[in-house]
């Protein structure tokens, strides 16, 4: 150093100014010219680094340093989580934050311009950052920003990230396996961060969310050593910290030309084909699960009901093949001929698609000849009960049973006595399809019979549109249902002999069955 801090201080200098300097992802050839003048007129570089004293940070930028550069090496005292720390590794680490940044605030505070250099951006998992929150709000400070080791995964890899409306995830490699695999199968597109000893886990996330066949694998870009290659083919033992996991841009990658919806159904196979049967919830995206969301933007063909298809956001190279709701065995068919000819296909269902919905009649039809060796799976959705009941309280905290309204596959005969054995075995009930256009008597007959049973005053929800921009719940007495506030739209709950509705000190009104049933 050319002069101690403690020299400096006491002068009546204005504090000196704090940059944080993003250097690239390694390449000197790509830092940013802002950064080369700012390094330039630095009084002080610092430069994080483990403990073997080298640094990625001060090797990028090393061609810009001076000899009377005061240099600042901020050495992390473990590297691993295992420490003797009483506060454990994050109690190490915060200690050294503290001291780093005490280090800087002294060179700050004698007038001289720090500026703390990271690869990458100073502000994108950069150890700048930990300098940043404990004094920018002391100092002058400006944040240089720098290319990314995403940018540069994805250039060095020749593909586009992300295109149109996908949407891009970025994700540390330190997440549990859990979450990773959610995130995954969830997303259109993603990078995965901190490799080195995450990768197995890593690995194991992407097969299990299916993007495996997608993954790029790309180390040190833009560095001496860089590799890039599919991610299958990596060795766990090879891989350092500093490398990613590239899901790319669905839509950049090449895909099969489409099988027109009309071709013959002994059309050849190309045993590539999978039918996914997926449920969408009660409502719009807020209701999906990651595993249906993926399931979706992986598909090439969508099949369902229209209302259902316009809940699913469109991709372009997608192709949608819409129908009513009274064709099911139709569109079964449609979406196993189209997966028998190599295409990924999703059976878009409200709800859940095995309750009441399209999985049936998949399954039915992927039972006959020539469909038996199709793949499909059904995806489970969020049913309108559940959805209903969490909006009321928990009126289906203990037995209960799910019963459809509609006579248009089953008699009302057989209706009738469903509904008289599981309200004579006092059940909480969930009707469904309660009433339409052209069903508008079966409210009142099923009400009629469940005051054989019921008191009058048992709670009912009427829930409708549940998530929907028409969302309405509310709570009436038994011997009020009233038959015209009921639509194709609304689902009934029917409280047992056991279930409360409560009203609160808020104003508001919960309604929930009790977990314990009495003895006797």
């Amino acid at each position: 150093m050319s002069e101690t801090v403690s020299e400096q201080q006491g002068t009546g200098r204005a504090k000196g100014r704090l940059y944080g300097v993003g250097l690239g992802p390694g390449d000197p050839s790509l830092m940013t010219v802002r950064a080369v003048q700012v390094i330039a007129e630095a009084d002080v570089i610092a430069y994080h680094s483990a403990r073997h004293g080298r640094s990625i940070a001060r090797s990028i930028a090393a061609g810009h340093l001076r000899a009377d550069h005061i240099e600042e090496a901020l050495v992390y005292p473990v590297t691993t989580e295992s420490t003797d720390h009483p506060g454990g590794y994050r109690g190490a680490l915060d200690e050294f934050y503290e001291a780093s940044a005490a280090r800087l605030a002294a060179h700050l505070d004698a007038g001289r311009t720090v500026a703390v250099i990271s690869e990458g951006d100073p502000l994108f998992y950069g150890s700048y950052q930990h300098m940043h929150k404990r004094l920018a709000d002391r100092y002058p400070t400006e944040v240089i920003p720098g290319v990314t080791s995403v940018s540069a995964a994805a250039a060095r890899l020749g593909t586009p990230l992300v295109e149109a409306d996908e949407v891009l995830t970025i994700l540390p490699g330190t997440l549990p396996e859990e979450e990773l695999t959610a995130r995954l199968a969830a997303t259109d597109a993603a990078v995965v961060m901190k490799l080195g000893r995450t990768f197995p886990t890593v690995r194991r996330a992407l097969e299990r969310s299916g993007r495996m066949p997608e993954a790029r694998y790309v180390e040190r870009a833009t560095m001496a050593g860089e590799r890039t290659d599919r991610l299958a083919a990596i060795d766990a033992d090879s891989v350092p910290y500093f490398s990613v996991a590239v899901v790319p841009s669905r839509i950049a990658s090449p895909t099969p030309e489409p099988a027109p919806a009309s071709a013959p159904a002994a059309a050849p196979e190309t045993g590539h084909g999978e039918v996914v049967v997926v449920g969408t919830g009660p409502a719009g995206p807020l209701w999906l699960t990651p595993e249906s969301r993926g399931a979706l933007a992986a598909a090439e063909d969508l099949v369902g009901y229209t209302t259902y298809l316009d809940r699913v956001p469109v991709r372009p190279g997608q192709l949608r093949h819409g129908s009513d709701n009274k064709v099911e065995s139709e569109r079964a068919e449609l979406a196993l001929d189209l997966a028998r000819r190599g295409r990924r296909v999703a059976v878009v269902s409200g709800g859940d698609p095995g309750v009441f919905a399209m999985a049936t009649a998949v399954l039915e039809v992927a039972s006959q000849d020539p469909y038996r060796s199709v793949p499909v799976r059904v995806l489970p959705g969020v049913t309108a009960a559940n959805a209903a009941a969490a909006r009321a309280g928990a009126p289906l905290g203990h037995d209960y049973a799910v019963i459809s309204l509609s006579d248009r596959l089953k008699p009302w005969e057989v209706i009738a006595e469903r509904l008289r054995s599981a309200v004579a075995a006092d059940l909480v009930l969930a009707l469904y399809n309660p009433g339409s256009r052209s069903r508008t008597w079966q409210v009142a007959k099923a009400r009629e019979l469940l005051l054989e049973h019921r008191a009058p005053d048992t709670p009912v929800v009427l829930a409708r549109d549940v998530g929907g921009p028409e969302e309405s719940v509310r709570t009436v007495h038994l011997t009020d249902l009233d038959p015209t506030q009921v639509d194709m739209r609304t689902i009934l709950l029917i409280g047992s002999s056991q279930t409360q509705a409560v009203h609160r000190d808020d104003g508001t009104e919960i309604v929930w069955t009790p977990r314990r049933y009495p003895e006797g």
